[in-house]
């Protein structure tokens, strides 16, 4: 049987020599990292946590559950406009698991697989972290850089700047209804956006000379543009006709469906912008060349409120039910 620090040397330390290591002056294996954030930068942290069959489904893939957990922190370094560069991971693991070494090995490997492909895909570090017993979740803390003064943050937008999104909505909600409903081909689209959701750090970092304000589309369109507009004090006019819409989401669904998974279903991890319209072409034509596209939905007004829906009301995902400003 495997035991902590087995599982921590065998699936989680990267070798010294590795090209995500830049920075790191001490990595795993210690009571904590020594990190060294380049000169003229702000460090940006954030911690995500992922909990099975609230987050995840616990019969996914240990590959997509891996690449999950990293991709939806990984978002919120996205939305502020940051480089990523390190992380570590808090892993609890259900211990029955264990009763069958060969199992354990197996989704072990599969997990970390998901995990070590995108963080070297973003060139992310994986710098410590801790392994212990439980309900199956994961904790991941993120960390990236920006240069000083640049960040994006949701409280900028200004009346009168557009609003626009990456890339297309409603696919993380439509994968997880088709999941939900017993469909497993991989190559599905719809699935692949939910199971494999590609955060935009690139986008993010192209985005900074132009926005006004960003933030990453985790809760829903609406619940996120919410959060958005409260900290910047605007309204907003949206154009539901103008969402774009996931691949295979009008075939899965239908058309009130679709529109409604893409205004609240969540999971989508796109980035929510707002921008002065005179910029939006240089941007879309700097996200195109990054193979992103990039859709205006909406305006910014003093009108406080979400104007252009229909009459009915919609909601985004929350956690815990309480009071709403």
């Amino acid at each position: 049987m495997l035991a902590e620090f087995d599982v921590i040397r065998r699936y989680f330390t990267l070798p010294s020599d590795d090209a995500s290591q830049q920075g790191v002056a001490l990595g795993v294996g210690d009571d904590a990292a020594l990190l060294a954030p380049q000169a003229g930068h702000q460090l940006v942290v954030s911690v995500d946590t992922s909990v099975v069959d609230v987050h995840f489904p616990g019969d996914a893939p240990g590959d997509a559950i891996g690449h999950r957990a990293l991709a939806v922190a990984l978002s919120d370094l996205a939305a502020m406009g940051a480089r990523s560069r390190w992380c570590v991971m808090a892993l609890t693991l259900d211990q029955a698991w264990f009763a069958n070494d060969q199992a354990a090995h197996a989704w072990l490997a599969d997990y970390a697989k998901g995990f070590s492909a995108l963080a070297t895909q973003h060139a992310t570090a994986l710098v410590g972290g801790d392994v212990t017993s439980g309900r199956l979740a994961i904790g991941v803390t993120v960390m990236g850089e920006v240069p000083v003064g640049e960040a994006l943050t949701r409280g900028g937008a200004q009346a009168g700047d557009v609003i626009a999104v990456t890339g297309a909505l409603g696919g993380g909600h439509g994968g997880l209804a088709l999941w939900q409903q017993g469909e497993r081909d991989r190559s599905h689209p719809l699935l692949e956006r939910y199971l494999w959701p590609t955060p935009r750090l690139a986008a993010g970092e192209a985005l900074r000379e132009w926005a006004t304000s960003a933030i990453d589309i985790s809760d829903g369109l609406l619940a996120d543009l919410g959060h958005l507009r409260e900290a910047s004090g605007v309204g907003a006019s949206l154009d539901i006709d103008a969402l774009p819409l996931a691949e295979g989401l009008l075939d899965a669904m239908g058309e009130d469906a679709a529109r409604q998974a893409a205004l609240t279903g969540g999971d989508d991890y796109e980035l929510l912008v707002t921008l002065p319209a005179a910029h939006v072409e240089q941007a879309r034509q700097r996200l195109a060349a990054l193979g992103v596209p990039f859709t205006v939905i909406g305006e910014c007004s003093n009108t406080l409120g979400v104007h252009g829906l229909p009459v009915q009301r919609y909601h985004g995902w929350q956690h815990f039910k309480g009071e709403t400003p």
